[in-house]
């Protein structure tokens, strides 16, 4: 039976993991975009007076792991009063990548700065050299607008001149002003549900239970690493290149199992790059943060409690500790995949018997945009691929997996919205790797455009192939394709090009490594 602790704990738990939960419903539901009200490809958090992690709901884990990053460097940079609501996406400031724009919102019962809830989510655009703000650039300012922490709203009042300013820098204002005013929704409702939380409780009683929160989850994790046997593991993954040098960038890691705690060594990787296959140090801890949380065989809480035992060490201006003025578009989404194959390679050495292969290793990244009958549109999706195959079972195929946790766009929501026909969506048969367990099939997606567009793909695992486990063959590389009526040409993995009515751009996806042999 549960000590009466732990099952004040869990539910406390639960109660803040639901007040988060439910802001992600009214953002899906009032979003313009079919990238957050489709996709889901947003997060939200709730966060202590002090600015722990006290809950997240279950939604993008390369934004959740970053937040408490954001909210650490958005306390030094903000005085704070109540009905403020800060906004930022600056990467160095705890950040992602440009398009994902946060808002959080201070919560003050009387004079007391008792919460934080934050909203993060992936905007279509938000200015930069190529529609959906994902290009090849070579500096951060060239990917979209940099919003450094600030005050949107001022004690309650809205900054008017920032927000005209920034609708002016995006290609579809409607749009951008459609779902940064969705997330403030979301904001006012958390805030709505922790009032009704203090009411009820009493805050006092409340900041009691947070401390119970944190030595929990601190308790699991390291009671998980225990489970680990004790040693150094050494593994070592490639980015396939930076889109503009071919030469590859290794991810190294040298990981020390302790007896409560792991060290997590990434100083050995490759040096920032020229264009945005650079990550940030939140999304490095991020992606670790993510793998060790799946380890657990029960759950444990994701609160902050559970970082505690985790060191991760980090070269600044590495590729892994990108500094200003790196670009980072593709760490977020491409890098933060490898950093995840390369903690999960490590951990097969200790655990052979419970890690599975490697999943698709990339986001399958297409943006595009253009002007069709003089309306401007622009779009954004990441498309799924094979999962590695696990120890008993195969892979699944055609899922997101790892670092993403979004849905596809529906073929009727996006030929709805935008100046293309889906001429084939479906698996890529035989794509994953073989094994006594096969790894998960990719997918191939086909879009023909109506109308001129300049498209950006960023994706991976086209050169080196996701690794199968114990025997167990590596999954297919993706491929991308753009059919014309002149020929069929191979694209690289990273690329921007124009394409006109009648162009059609495939991708196909990676699929999972094997495990075990046959």
């Amino acid at each position: 039976m549960l000590r009466r602790e732990e099952v004040e704990i869990t539910i406390f738990e639960a109660l803040f993991s639901a007040v988060a939960e439910e802001m992600g419903i009214v953002l899906q539901k009032s979003a313009f975009s079919p990238n957050i009200k489709e996709r889901r490809d947003f997060s939200c958090a709730i966060f202590d007076g002090e600015g722990r992690l006290l809950a997240q709901a279950a939604h993008i884990p390369v934004h959740l792991g970053a937040m408490p990053h954001t909210l650490a460097a958005v306390r030094k940079a903000v005085e704070f009063e109540p009905d403020d609501i800060i906004i930022t996406n600056d990467p160095y400031a705890g950040g992602t990548h440009l398009p994902d724009i946060t808002l959080i919102k201070p919560v003050f019962l009387g004079q007391e700065l008792a919460f934080f809830l934050t909203v993060r989510a992936h905007h279509a655009d938000v200015g930069g050299q190529t529609p959906g703000s994902m290009p090849l650039a070579t500096h951060i300012e060239e990917e979209g607008v940099l919003i450094k922490p600030r005050k949107l709203y001022k004690a309650g009042l809205l900054d008017h001149k920032f927000w005209k300013w920034f609708m002016s820098q995006v290609r579809n204002p409607e749009e951008r002003e459609g779902d940064l005013r969705a997330q403030i929704a979301a904001l006012k409702r958390g805030e709505v549900r922790l009032r009704e939380l203090t009411d009820r409780y009493g805050l006092a009683y409340l900041q009691s239970r947070f401390s119970l929160l944190f030595s929990y989850a601190s308790r699991l994790m390291e009671q998980l690493i225990r489970d680990i046997p004790k040693g150094t593991y050494l593994f070592e993954d490639y980015l396939d290149d930076d889109g503009l040098n071919k030469l590859p960038i290794p991810i190294h890691l040298k990981l020390h199992i302790k007896d409560d705690h792991v060290v997590l060594d990434f100083r050995n990787s490759a040096p920032q790059v020229e264009t945005g296959l650079n990550a940030v140090r939140a999304v490095t801890c991020a992606a670790v943060y993510y793998v060790f949380f799946s380890l657990a065989r029960g759950e444990i809480p994701q609160n902050q409690g559970a970082f505690y035992p985790l060191k991760i060490l980090t070269q600044p201006g590495s590729v892994l500790d990108a500094l200003y003025p790196a670009p980072v578009a593709a760490g977020n989404v491409e890098t933060s995949q490898r950093v995840v194959d390369v903690v999960l390679g490590a951990l097969a050495q200790a655990l052979p018997e419970e890690i599975p292969a490697a999943s698709c290793g990339s986001m399958n990244n297409l943006a595009f945009g253009g002007v069709h009958q003089s309306k401007v549109f622009t779009y954004y999706e990441t498309i799924g691929g094979g999962m590695g195959a696990r120890p008993g079972l195969p892979g699944l195929s055609g899922v997101h997996t790892h670092m993403t946790n979004t849905l596809n766009t529906p073929v009727e929501a996006l030929e709805r919205d935008f100046p293309v026909l889906v001429e084939k969506y479906g698996l890529r048969a035989r794509s994953g790797g073989s094994g006594l367990f096969r790894g998960g099939d990719g997918l191939v997606r086909r879009v023909r455009f109506l109308a001129p567009a300049t498209v950006t793909i960023l994706s991976e695992r086209r050169r080196f192939a996701p690794y199968g486990l114990m025997g167990g063959k590596a999954g297919r590389r993706g491929q991308n394709i753009l059919y014309t009526q002149r020929k069929k040409r191979i694209l690289p993995g990273k690329v921007t090009l124009e394409v006109g009515p009648g162009d059609v751009i495939e991708i196909r996806t990676p699929g999972g490594g094997g495990w075990g042999k046959k």
